[in-house]
């Protein structure tokens, strides 16, 4: 049996992958949530801020000081949704909705990291370095080959004190050394940049409960995104397109990362721009590079705030070969 990918551009990366049948992986956060129910309660972002003695509150508790930060309490889609900051009264009474609550806003390095855990004592892990964009999007991440000790010690004592008889991945996601959400799966958007027999360790962790990865060749990686305005309609690459992007040097996958068959509305995006494409590449001159003719073919216009659409149209790249000199997942339930 494979892996099953919700997003049909990540399939990619679990084909030809043996899993047995009775072992489940979920690589989306609906999946995590319902084959987990010992551990979903790490979905409440409100319990993970308080667990870490964050100033924090619900809808009906008004902040003392601002600005805060305000999001949904649970939010199994991502992508930023309905994500904001409060500076005021007003803004609480705007955004700080039922279902929502606000916290401290963090300030620092925006890290994603992964986990593997063995009846709740991690075991590997590697952190993801966001670059910031517009309103909720990412320029790009950095998949380090290094360490962060204090960080690493941070999440790694959460996760010893707060999961205990968890055996599976984890993402957790932190801003200034303290965590903002944590998920019951791994990042499915850079895993081919975790290196070779990476996707086969976790599928021995899930059927064996033991992890078998040397991770002894790491290098740095980087997950380049390209993202478009909102309120236009969209067209995929032809094939042969996105087949020659993938042959760029220094590329390592590419995933269009939206269905031309459903509204954009379908779609969960952050509110600065919806996201087009992923570029994984192993430098990031070569992600940049591509994402550059990309944005191009996608009659995009790269300015310092964000980009561009040059006109109204379908927007759908040409056919003509690009030039290469240039730019969740799941089985059944386990828990």
């Amino acid at each position: 049996m494979t892996i099953i990918e919700r997003d049909p551009w990540r399939q990619q990366y679990f084909d030809g992958i043996d899993c047995p049948e009775d072992v489940d992986i979920p690589t989306d956060d609906l999946s995590a949530f319902d084959w987990n129910p010992r551990h979903r309660w790490i979905y409440d972002k409100y319990i993970v801020a308080q667990s870490q003695g964050l100033d924090c509150g619900k809808d009906g508790s008004v902040p003392q000081r601002y600005p805060v930060f305000c999001k949904p309490i649970t939010n199994l889609r991502g992508m930023g949704l309905n994500i904001h900051v409060l500076h005021s009264v007003q803004d609480f009474e705007r955004f700080c909705l039922p279902g929502h609550f606000w916290m401290t806003l963090l300030q620092g390095e925006h890290v994603s990291t992964d986990l593997a855990v063995i009846e709740g004592l991690p075991v590997w892990h590697r952190h993801c370095i966001g670059r910031p964009g517009a309103q909720g999007t990412f320029d790009y991440w950095t998949v380090s080959a290094c360490g962060r000790d204090e960080l690493t010690q941070y999440c790694c004592n959460w996760v010893r004190a707060n999961l205990t008889g968890y055996t599976g991945m984890m993402n957790i996601e932190t801003i200034g050394g303290r965590i903002i959400e944590a998920h019951l799966r791994f990042a499915d958007q850079w895993p081919d940049l975790y290196g070779p027999g990476w996707i086969e360790a976790v599928v021995h962790l899930y059927a064996r409960g033991e992890w078998a990865f040397a991770d002894t060749s790491r290098k740095d990686g980087f997950s380049v995104a390209l993202f478009g305005p909102h309120g236009r309609r969209y067209s995929h690459p032809e094939p042969d397109r996105v087949a020659a992007y993938r042959t760029a040097p220094g590329v390592s996958s590419v995933q269009i990362t939206f269905h031309e068959d459903r509204p954009a509305g379908a779609h969960a995006m952050p509110p600065g721009g919806f996201r087009l494409a992923i570029v994984n590449a192993w430098d990031l001159t070569s992600g940049l590079r591509l994402r550059r003719r990309m944005a191009r073919d996608f009659q995009l216009k790269l300015r310092s705030a964000g980009l561009e659409p040059v006109s109204s149209q379908v927007l759908r790249p040409p056919s003509a070969p690009v030039n290469n000199a240039g730019e969740r997942s799941s089985t059944r339930r386990r828990d």
